[in-house]
């Protein structure tokens, strides 16, 4: 009766299918992009904590980025690798870790999302109301933006969580490199027309919601930039949205692409790839992007280690 039990509760998990030979490449280049991922981006909020020239709104907005890509590598990656070493016979996960794993890759993907949407109100301020901007945006609205965006993503993850423990399973085979949402309840011979209903739901207003305010905001930010015609406050806008922008722009993109993979079953591999390079790409160019664009941050990165050099001699 325990090994019954026990058996009911172990999922099997899909994985990636890779060929043999390429087993060691794929493990080795994603473990040193794992490595790159969590060094860069702590090294990143400890510069920014450390230096009191990037203490501004912007930059520790920019922490909840850089603190969720680090989740986000956490929760998925190490999870990836051992997946490529193990037979797929061996590829089992309890059915109380499946739930833990898909709630925390929901919450790093809403959290995302929300993050880059306070940060584009921060460029929305600092852009169209600068004579405002240190009064709007004290440590006290940086607190509270951070806490709409962590807070909304959990509130968001908890409710189809919710919708998907209560049902029971029939099936025990999850599709995926890890456990989701959809996967999970998918693993029920019950209704779940309410799971697919708040699902289509939470996918509409989450990307109407980020596309909407992005593209709202940068549009303002756009049309006071040709108002204006002041060359220092175009170069400003650029050099200060062009990252934040590209980032989401790529977010959408990747988002999208495993939506509409999803409604073809026969492309199943080409969407595991996606769904990792997701953790894997956007974390490692957010440190890039914003290392290299923002002139502040690549000033001080600049400086640490011409320091660091005159130490060495």
């Amino acid at each position: 009766m325990e090994n019954l039990t026990l058996n009911e509760d172990l999922l099997i998990l899909e994985g990636l299918k890779v060929i043999s030979q390429f087993k060691t490449p794929a493990f080795i280049l994603l473990l040193l992009s794992f490595i790159f991922i969590i060094v860069s981006n702590m090294g990143l909020v400890v510069l920014i904590f450390r230096s009191r020239s990037l203490r501004q709104p912007m930059y520790l907005l920019f922490c909840n980025l850089v603190i969720n890509d680090i989740f986000g590598a956490a929760i998925i990656i190490p999870h990836v690798l051992k997946d490529i070493l193990i037979l797929h016979s061996e590829r089992h996960i309890h059915y109380i870790s499946c739930v833990a794993q898909s709630f925390c890759v929901h919450f790093h993907g809403i959290a995302s999302h929300t993050v880059l949407m306070v940060m584009a109100f921060d460029r929305y301020q600092a852009i169209c109301n600068p004579l405002r901007y240190t009064s709007i945006m004290t440590n006290r609205m940086v607190v509270k933006l951070s806490v709409v965006a962590w807070g909304s993503a959990f509130v968001m993850v908890v409710i189809p969580t919710g919708l998907t423990v209560r049902l029971s399973r029939c099936r025990r085979i999850i599709p995926n490199l890890f456990c989701d949402n959809p996967s999970l309840f998918n693993l029920s011979c019950e209704n779940i027309f309410i799971n697919n209903i708040y699902g289509l739901a939470h996918t509409v207003l989450l990307l109407s919601s980020s596309i909407g305010s992005v593209t709202l905001t940068y549009l303002k930010i756009a049309a006071v930039c040709v108002r204006s015609k002041s060359k220092s406050l175009n170069r400003k806008a650029l050099q200060t949205c062009a990252s934040h922008l590209a980032v989401h722009v790529l977010l959408v993109a990747l988002g999208f692409i495993v939506i509409v993979l999803h409604r073809f079953p026969q492309f199943s591999d080409h969407r595991k790839i996606v769904t990792v390079m997701g953790p894997v790409l956007l974390p490692a160019l957010n440190a890039v992007i914003y290392g290299v664009q923002i002139k502040e941050i690549r000033q001080t990165i600049m400086a640490f280690f011409q320091k660091m050099a005159l130490k060495g001699k």
